[in-house]
């Protein structure tokens, strides 16, 4: 019975495309693959660091906004008032500051004038002392001449007395000196005082750093009144309207960072083993299911939260009953990092994914992705 090659061929080439199908499905079918898949990304609650009534709301909800837009603005009146009272009063403290200074330097001034009239009483006892010295030696010379009628006993009387008055000089001058160190004492203890009512010298005196303090403290609390984007992203679950109040430390609205998008593929326990980080993936979206995406996988995660085990009533922990003939596998996520997007793919956060990832392939290339089969999305 002789074949016709026409039909020989074509048998030939639906077997081959047959045997290519089924090569390819098994490809997916041996690499783990889940449709437990979810879009993530960082979301950002903007909070507010200062409370007031919003004023300006120049965007709207589900907007893309970039790094450094405005949000919203807080009423920045009562904040302004603060920053005028703060810079009045560290202008105040300088003022203060300069103040001391001068009672300083006069109280310096004062020591000075102290410890000269000091060193003054202290050379004029010196001098007094010499005085005393010849006054006695004079002295002594007309009482040895006396006997010999080489002096008259008014000329020892004489000498006597300027002995005797210079004694008493001298008895003067150190009650100056008393008195000179006593008014040394009371300045330098003027000026310690002083000093330390000034504190420290120039920026790193006390009173003047509190003030700068407080006025850095106004600026920033005038500036926290317009609410600015961190990031690029998306506005989403925008609540506000002019005039709501927005109170510090809650946050007010979300934005999603553009920058941040990842997939979180939840594999079965059995699935993951031959997962390594690095491995190339395969990415295939619902939103748009003939638009795979290439990835990467980036880390496995290391546990899952348990049930078994946690608090139940009255303290005791709370067992699930399970069936020894059913073992239920546990999902570990696989954080899955995106490469560019073909065109006109958006991603938003929790929507669903396939992922399927190659084992084995850190060093290897898709160059143009599949998307996951029917049967595994």
């Amino acid at each position: 019975m002789k074949i016709d090659s026409k039909y020989l061929l074509t048998g030939i080439v639906v077997l081959i495309a047959v045997v290519a199908t089924l090569l390819k499905y098994w490809d997916y079918v041996v690499n783990p693959w889940t449709r437990d898949g979810q879009i993530r990304a960082e979301i950002v609650q903007v909070t507010p660091r200062v409370s007031g009534p919003i004023v300006k709301l120049p965007v709207e909800n589900n907007q893309f906004v970039k790094a450094g837009d405005l949000l919203f603005e807080i009423d920045p009146r009562t904040f302004k008032a603060s920053l005028y009272q703060a810079q009045a009063q560290y202008d105040k403290s300088i003022y203060n500051y300069q103040a001391l200074e001068k009672k300083v330097e006069a109280a310096y001034a004062q020591v000075e004038v102290a410890r000269a009239a000091v060193d003054q009483a202290k050379s004029s006892i010196k001098q007094e002392d010499a005085t005393i010295e010849k006054n006695k030696a004079e002295y002594d010379r007309q009482r040895e001449l006396l006997p010999m009628k080489a002096t008259s006993q008014k000329s020892v009387d004489r000498a006597k007395a300027n002995f005797e008055v210079s004694i008493e000089q001298r008895e003067v001058k150190v009650s100056s000196l008393i008195q000179a160190r006593a008014s040394l004492s009371q300045s330098e203890a003027d000026l310690a005082e002083a000093r330390a009512n000034l504190g420290a010298p120039g920026d790193e005196n006390a009173s003047i750093r509190e003030a700068k303090a407080a006025l850095e403290q106004a600026q920033l609390n005038l500036e926290f009144t317009q609410v600015r984007a961190s990031v690029d992203g998306y506005i989403t679950n925008l609540g506000l309207q002019i005039g709501s109040q927005a109170v510090a430390n809650q946050p007010m609205l979300a934005l999603v960072d553009v920058h941040s998008f990842w997939v979180d593929g939840y594999f079965k326990e059995n699935s993951i083993a031959n997962i390594d980080k690095g491995d190339k993936a395969v990415v295939t979206l619902m939103t748009y299911p003939d638009k795979p995406v290439k990835a990467t996988v980036e880390s496995i995660g290391w546990g899952v939260s348990q049930d078994d085990g946690s608090t139940g009533e009255e303290l005791l922990p709370n067992i699930e009953p399970t069936f020894e003939w059913i073992r239920l596998a546990q999902r570990l996520p696989v954080k899955v990092i995106l490469d560019e997007l073909p065109e006109g793919v958006k991603l938003r956060v929790g929507s669903t994914a396939s992922v399927l990832v190659f084992t084995d392939s850190k060093d290897a290339q898709i160059s143009s992705p599949t998307a996951v089969p029917g049967a595994l999305k």
